[in-house]
């Protein structure tokens, strides 16, 4: 295994970790409302908020907004990376029929089965009637089908079934991302740059007429307007980069990008507070101009996006190693963002009225839903139909079947 290769893929056993540590602080952060916010009413506020402690702690408030200015651009960034050599060796046909089976068909199940049971104590918390049977009619009653985090591989195939496309009629766009990406790998700086001015033009227009946290569904599929552009623009990033040799340019082990983590690393937390002081102005309403100020803070949080994502991957690259526990969650990383919502509502839910501080709370659901997690996604990934479909290979599985 090349040293790229082993850094990625620590990266991404770190992401699922910062995943399941972002939902799991939910629950106690200072911005939270101050109740449990009604089922069955709009804007159905619970889908942000499922489970609502009295216990908080703002320290909490700020480690999210941090993880949320990159972690979902990181993801299909990340999530980009393998996609075209994937598409040169298995051709169009056989490399959309995988990705329906390895991101359909977990969506099918986690819509149908996991998230009813996920959203089962969020309905609890205020109800009177507390059976499942009266959940579930609840539940079907309304206008949408809640898909919690399953949007993600929704989203995620209808980008692959783009480059898919591309790959048909276009493979010459997806060939001058390669080249780009590996000609600047010496120049990280003047890519990162280039990311960011894309993401923020973007992003800026739809921020100015969608909230971040504004949705929009149908059925159970479920996106946030404001993201959507920027996600596809480091997914398509995450593709160029693949496309160009993920071991060599941008991404090189002994690259510059790599020698360079330290100003990375300093440059992450600079860039969160161009995004968060003009942001706290405008939510309390005291900066002046603020119209202008939210276009600032829009601008900074596109320049926190990618320079976070630049100095975790440039602290993996220059600290590429075996790492036995973040491997062991690499491999078991698809499962546990699977499973891990329902632990983490759960969790919550039943350690509601305990006299415990914010920060140990939190520390129990994250503790307690990745351990179980982690154990659901080992044990179910011995079932052959699961590790099939959890490890991609869905042909193999077709031949056997």
């Amino acid at each position: 295994m090349s040293k790229t290769s082993l850094a990625l893929r620590n990266l991404r056993g770190f992401t699922i970790i910062m995943v399941v540590a972002f939902h799991s602080c939910i629950a106690y952060l200072g911005s939270q409302p101050l109740s449990a916010l009604p089922f069955n009413e709009p804007p159905y506020g619970w889908l942000a908020n499922p489970i609502i402690d009295s216990e908080r702690w703002f320290g909490l408030d700020l480690f999210c907004a941090f993880q949320y200015v990159y972690l979902m651009h990181l993801m299909f960034l990340l999530s980009g990376l393998f996609v075209w050599p994937s598409l040169v060796r298995k051709g169009g046909r056989r490399f959309l029929y995988d990705r329906c089976l390895r991101l359909g068909a977990p969506f099918i199940f986690g819509v149908s089965l996991l998230m009813p049971l996920a959203y089962y104590p969020v309905y609890r918390v205020t109800a009177v009637e507390k059976s499942w049977s009266a959940f579930w009619f609840h539940w079907t009653a309304l206008p949408f089908w809640p898909s919690g985090p399953m949007w993600f591989l929704w989203l995620l195939l209808a980008l692959n079934i783009a480059v898919a496309a591309l790959y048909v009629f276009a493979p010459r766009l997806i060939e001058f991302l390669g080249r780009l990406s590996a000609q600047v790998g010496e120049h990280p700086g003047r890519y990162a740059l280039a990311l960011i001015t894309i993401s923020a033009l973007a992003y800026v227009p739809l921020a100015a007429v969608f909230q971040p946290w504004q949705w929009v569904r149908f059925g159970p599929f479920g996106f946030q307007p404001s993201f959507v552009l920027p996600y596809a623009v480091y997914f398509f990033a995450g593709v160029g980069v693949g496309a160009g040799g993920f071991a060599r340019g941008l991404f090189a082990a002994d690259g510059t990008l790599a020698r360079q983590w330290v100003v990375w690393l300093a440059a992450a937390p600079a860039a969160f507070l161009v995004w968060i002081i003009p942001t706290a102005l405008v939510v309390s309403g005291q900066g002046p101009g603020l119209r202008g100020l939210q276009v600032i803070a829009d601008i900074g949080f596109a320049m926190s996006s990618t320079t976070s994502c630049f100095a975790l991957v440039a602290l993996f690259l220059r600290f590429a190693m075996r790492r036995p526990m973040l491997s062991n969650l690499s491999k078991n990383a698809y499962g546990i963002y699977l499973i891990h919502y329902v632990f983490v509502i759960w969790l919550q839910y039943v350690l509601l009225g305990t006299a415990l501080f914010a920060i140990i709370k939190a520390a129990i659901v994250f503790l307690g839903t990745l351990t179980l997690s982690w154990i659901t996604s080992a044990i179910t990934s011995r079932i052959p139909l699961v590790e099939h479909l959890i490890s991609g290979k869905t042909h193999e599985l077709v031949r056997k079947l």
